[in-house]
């Protein structure tokens, strides 16, 4: 295990996906995903497990320090972060309990950057928790927006629950009055990136036909009909070290698949 705050000059690779219960990505082989991929930074998003529950074997993997935010609903929400490298401090809240308690944030101060990983609220069927995510996204902004107003260098990656733009969706039209694709939603995007951010992956790649998420009942993976709702955001005084941004398409385990953010260290 890595045991001090700084790594090797070189490239750090920091990836993010959302896999839909900790638990079971477990048993289709999550490990060893983890030792092919050699990630310097792993951060998964609706782990679904309260930290009394994660097993032994998930909470010391070998190499990896490790951190949890969980939420108070069983079987809900949850994020996680592996790391090789050793942060200076770690947090799991942005200061409002109603959001903290669904353990949706987690946060760790590098010497160069913080990193956030965050797993945003859904809509919900028939929009019944819209309000609370707009609520949400507002909150989480004004948060951010105080970190770059003190010159803070800024990673935000996770599920934000929205396609930004029509490229980011096989079907924008039949889509655009559903949640995850609303103006009021997507315009929240627009807000962040006017407030020093920028989609990472649009910085390298503005291909069409590149998803993250592809819906289990419809099949819809197979015929690559899916929504892009996983993001790397990096503030704008970061983008002279970003190197690379890709999306592993091919990886299987979960309803959504890995993103990934490479940048000098």
């Amino acid at each position: 295990m890595v045991n001090n705050n700084n790594k090797e000059s070189g490239t750090i690779r920091i990836a993010s996906w959302n896999v839909n219960g900790l638990r079971a990505i477990h048993r289709k082989g999550f490990t060893d995903f983890l030792k092919q991929n050699n990630f310097d930074i792993l951060c998964l998003q609706e782990t679904k497990i309260p930290l009394e529950k994660i097993p032994q074997e998930l909470l010391c993997l070998n190499g990896y320090f490790s951190y949890f935010s969980s939420a108070e609903k069983p079987g809900y929400s949850g994020v996680a972060i592996y790391s090789k490298i050793k942060p200076l401090q770690s947090g799991n809240s942005f200061g409002i309990l109603r959001f903290d308690i669904e353990g949706r944030v987690l946060r760790l101060d590098f010497k160069d950057f913080i990193l956030f990983n965050t797993y945003m609220p859904n809509g919900g069927r028939e929009m019944k928790r819209l309000g609370y995510k707009l609520d949400f996204y507002d909150s989480f902004l004004k948060y951010l927006e105080g970190l770059i107003n003190e010159g803070r260098k800024v990673i935000l990656t996770g599920d934000i629950n929205t396609a930004h733009r029509a490229i980011d969706l096989a079907r924008p039209k039949q889509n655009g009055k559903n949640t995850g694709f609303l103006p009021q939603e997507r315009a929240w995007i627009d807000r962040l990136l006017e407030a020093g951010f920028t989609d990472a992956f649009r910085f390298f790649n503005k291909e069409p036909g590149n998803y993250t998420w592809w819906d289990y009942k419809t099949k819809a993976r197979e015929r690559n009909v899916g929504w892009r709702l996983d993001y790397f955001f990096a503030s704008n005084n970061l983008l002279h070290e970003l190197r690379n941004s890709e999306i592993l398409h091919q990886i299987p385990g979960s309803d959504h698949c890995p993103i990934v953010l490479e940048l000098a260290y």
